[in-house]
């Protein structure tokens, strides 16, 4: 008999459509199961919904493959709602309102959604959802299983396809047999790439990774384990002080999260530009902060705003300090670099797996900004993820020389799970004491003061954001919060 474990089950709520999730462990399984079950929700009514579905294409003629193209998305939904309040009345014709607007709602994503897509999207635990052909089950990535394989299945190739197009359309962006890639959002923020076949050789794939609906903090980091007191407190000095930081990590390692999180450090009296391809940074409201987001082209190729349009603009902002979503060209890299120079202090994201290979990324091809330039920027906070255990981990804290070589400071020990000193500062305190008159002794003593700060908000589980940038904002205005919240 095959041994299960429950590891664990919970109920998610789908417009109305109660969906409960169980997580198993079956023996001889290589990876955990996720198996969703509609609750309220009988057999023999999504049997009756199928048929309501056909009646409608038959009546309306509106099937998968012939949504309008002058339509919206939006206009066919009204017009499919119409329709559909008929002959959901004509079947279940003592059903209250609420319970007809619950099978509305499932029908329409069913046919105008993205099925059963949607059920995953809705569960907060998972970060990335996988379609990897109509073959086998959806992977999902789960925050706290990892790589896990779901009991949904889209059973037709041209389902799949029908997916990447919508999605497509949405964005203004074609996916076809000319073009079988797709890089897109939906409207949640979610982002998309979608590939046909036979450029995918299985099936047509779509991977979307979750926008997370409530933003990092460094309080729940900190409780985490992904960033120690020490590490915390040593950014937060550099950024108070406007020493430029670059964020650096592999794929999934949580620089974007974290680059979020140290953005709350940031003084309320100064104006932050972002820049991004898809909004993903969500500030304090105590921050005075613009956000610029790129535009694609439309189908004709016109009206492209690229993260280089936007770097220069932003320069004619009077920006402070400068946010950059990630680094990923040369023309791009070279603008931040000269906006280091030219005083502004700048904190971006960019692909590399620890400090020596960000610095040899950055001054050879295709970036190849000029090795000289690099002290501008005074550190390198590398993220990591194990993908064997899921967690995400401060890597490494590195200074750069002014010979452009990295010198790092502090290094993740994995057999003890924490960042140890492996270095002696040799830039920051040299610049702490030029721009702003703060010797070593003060140095020690303002990192301590927010040690204290940060471990008042783990203490008291402080995580919303614009309570942590209220609290920030309070302890720059002096000392008198710190020596309060020492007493508490």
């Amino acid at each position: 008999m095959t041994k299960t474990e429950v590891l664990d089950n919970y109920k998610l709520n789908v417009n109305n459509v109660i969906i409960d999730v169980s997580i198993e462990m079956v023996e001889d399984e290589p990876v955990p199961r996720y198996t969703v079950s509609i609750t309220n929700m009988s057999n023999t009514t999504k049997l009756i919904l199928e048929k309501i579905r056909q009646e409608f294409v038959s009546q309306v003629g509106s099937g998968l493959v012939e949504i309008s193209e002058e339509k919206s998305l939006d206009q066919i939904k009204i017009q499919f709602r119409k329709e559909l309040t008929v002959l959901l009345k004509k079947y279940f014709p003592s059903s209250d309102q609420e319970t007809l607007d619950m099978l509305m709602n499932y029908v329409i994503e069913q046919n105008l959604g993205l099925g059963n897509i949607e059920i995953l999207l809705k569960d907060e635990q998972i970060e990335e959802v996988v379609v990897n052909s109509s073959h086998e089950p959806i992977w999902i990535y789960h925050k706290k299983y990892a790589w896990v394989k779901t009991n949904i299945i889209i059973p037709q190739e041209e389902r799949i396809r029908h997916f990447s197009t919508m999605i497509g359309r949405g964005v203004n962006k074609d996916i076809s047999v000319l073009r079988p890639l797709l890089d897109a959002h939906l409207d949640t923020g979610d982002r998309v790439n979608a590939t046909l076949s036979p450029i995918s050789s299985a099936g047509n794939t779509i991977t979307i990774r979750k926008f997370s609906k409530a933003p990092w903090t460094i309080t729940q980091f900190l409780k985490n384990k992904t960033i120690d007191f020490d590490a915390a407190a040593l950014v937060w000095l550099c950024i108070q002080n406007e020493l430029s930081v670059l964020i650096s990590g592999g794929t999934g390692s949580g620089k974007t999260s974290m680059l979020n999180v140290i953005s709350s450090f940031m003084p309320s009296n100064q104006r932050i530009i972002s820049i991004e391809d898809t909004r993903e940074l969500r500030l304090p409201r105590t921050l005075h902060w613009v956000p610029l987001v790129t535009r694609l082209p439309n189908p004709e190729g016109k009206g492209e705003i690229t993260m280089l349009d936007l770097v220069v603009n932003s320069l004619r902002m009077r920006p402070d300090r400068i946010i950059m979503g990630e680094i990923r060209r040369q023309k791009e890299a070279e603008v931040l670099f000269e906006a280091m120079h030219t005083g502004h202090s700048v904190y971006g994201t960019f692909h590399a797996n620890d400090a020596e290979e960000t610095v040899a990324r950055l001054i050879n091809p295709p970036i190849d900004v000029p090795k000289l330039v690099l002290p501008a920027m005074t550190a390198i906070l590398v993220q990591n993820r194990n993908r064997r255990t899921n967690t995400r981990r401060t890597f490494q804290f590195a200074e750069i020389l002014p010979s452009g070589e990295p010198n790092i400071v502090l290094q993740y020990d994995p057999v003890n799970d924490d960042l140890k000193r492996v270095g002696t500062f040799q830039v920051i305190p040299k610049k702490l004491k030029m721009f702003v008159g703060m010797d070593e002794k003060g140095m020690l003593k303002d990192l301590a003061e927010k040690r204290q700060i940060l471990k008042y908000l783990v203490d008291k589980d402080i995580n919303d954001l614009d309570t942590i940038g209220s609290i920030i904002s309070q302890y720059y205005r002096g000392t008198l919060l710190v020596k309060q919240q020492g007493k508490e």
